[in-house]
């Protein structure tokens, strides 16, 4: 049985990365996936970019990520920017959009955000058709490993909610969505990082066991607000409210 660790939506958060970094490797994980949204948000952009790219096997793009290479006229996005080197903002933009495998018999499909566009947003909330659309192939993921097959589980960030759905369609039946939540900016009022770990039979066709656990990790709150106080992020009485209630302001 292969475990495949699943974090999302870093915002620049080094201590809650870290905090979930060291719980992954206390369960003898090795294998990291990250779906995306490293800058943004938070004090470290720069740093939460370099762990990742040391963590992660496989990291696919998401909003901020595509969107901190364009140019900036709100002051957080500018701060953000000037802040990545050159480097570090290629890495961002070349990031791809999408990342599947096979566990299990299950076709398993990572994206950021949908399966449209990172700017495309999919809440818990959202109608079931919007949900069943993340199981299609798009222009954006193309088929299932290059194939004509579409997923049947579907995982995301973006939202910053965790959350796990059973679906049906047709003759589509026991589909998976499944949300990551955020290690860096959770907005479900626990102010815990959030991730996901995935377990099943890498590589096989043949139903095997699989599951999708939700794990909550707490991180040192106060050093990540005094990082930001320190290097004087703009919107810093937001990113405080947001840091300590979980809860999106």
């Amino acid at each position: 049985m292969e475990r495949i660790a699943v974090i999302s939506d870093i915002h620049g958060n080094l201590p809650a990365l870290e905090a979930a970094a060291e719980d992954i490797r206390s369960r003898g994980i090795r294998r990291i996936f990250c779906l995306g949204d490293l800058v943004g948000k938070g004090p470290q952009p720069a740093e939460a970019v370099d762990r990742i790219r040391e963590l992660c096997e496989r990291v696919v793009q998401g909003n901020w990520d595509h969107g901190i290479g364009t140019p900036q006229v709100k002051e957080a996005g500018v701060w953000q920017q000037e802040r990545l080197g050159s480097e570090q903002l290629r890495y961002l933009g070349s990031l791809p959009f999408s990342a599947d495998l096979l566990l299990s018999g299950r076709c398993i499909r990572l994206v950021h955000a949908s399966a449209e566009s990172v700017y495309t947003r999919v809440y818990r909330k959202s109608e079931k058709k919007e949900k069943l659309a993340m199981f299609e192939n798009t222009e954006a993921t193309g088929g299932f490993l290059g194939g004509e097959e579409a997923p049947d589980v579907v995982g995301y960030g973006d939202i910053h909610v965790p959350y796990l759905q059973t679906l049906k369609s047709g003759r589509r039946k026991g589909l998976l969505l499944f949300n990551t939540g955020a290690v860096g900016a959770p907005y479900d009022g626990l102010p815990q990082a959030s991730y996901v770990i995935l377990e099943g039979i890498e590589g096989s066709e043949a139903p095997g066991p699989f599951s999708v656990q939700m794990v909550r990790v707490p991180y040192d709150i106060e050093r990540v607000v005094a990082i930001a106080e320190r290097v004087k992020l703009p919107q810093l009485e937001r990113f405080q409210y947001e840091m300590r209630t979980g809860l999106e302001q």
